[in-house]
C-alpha cells in the first residue's frame, strides 16, 4: 500500500510537471524533471541554507590577520608589462627587392 502523498512531494510534482511541459514533454525524462524541482523547492523552502557568514564580521576585528597585508605597489609594476612599443621588430608586410638588398649591403 502507498503512503499518502505529502503536501511537499505534491509540490514538487507539480512543479516537475509544469517543468517537462515548458521544456516540450521529452519522453522518458519525467526523472530528471523531479530532480530539478526537488532542488528548486529546497532553494525556495530554505533560502539561507547555502549562505555561509562573512568570516571577517565573526569577530569585529578582535583577531590580527595572520600575515600583515601588503598595499599594491602599482606604479612600480608599469613598466613590467608589455605595450605597443613591445610588439617586436619584425615587419609584417614583406620587404621589396631593393629593400631587402640595401639591408644586405649595410651588414
Amino acid at each position: 500500500m502507498a503512503k499518502p502523498e505529502t503536501e511537499h512531494e505534491r509540490r514538487i510534482r507539480i512543479r516537475a510537471i509544469r517543468l517537462w511541459q515548458q521544456d516540450g514533454c521529452p519522453p522518458g525524462r519525467l526523472d530528471e524533471f523531479l530532480e530539478r524541482a526537488r532542488e528548486l523547492q529546497a532553494f525556495e523552502d530554505h533560502p539561507n541554507a547555502a549562505l555561509l557568514p562573512n568570516p571577517m564580521t565573526l569577530h569585529h576585528g578582535e583577531l590580527e590577520p595572520e600575515q600583515p597585508v601588503e598595499e599594491a605597489a602599482l606604479m612600480e609594476n608599469l613598466g613590467e608589462f608589455p605595450g605597443r612599443s613591445d610588439q617586436g621588430d619584425r615587419s609584417l608586410v614583406p620587404m621589396t627587392r631593393r629593400k631587402a638588398l640595401e639591408k644586405l649591403r649595410d651588414m
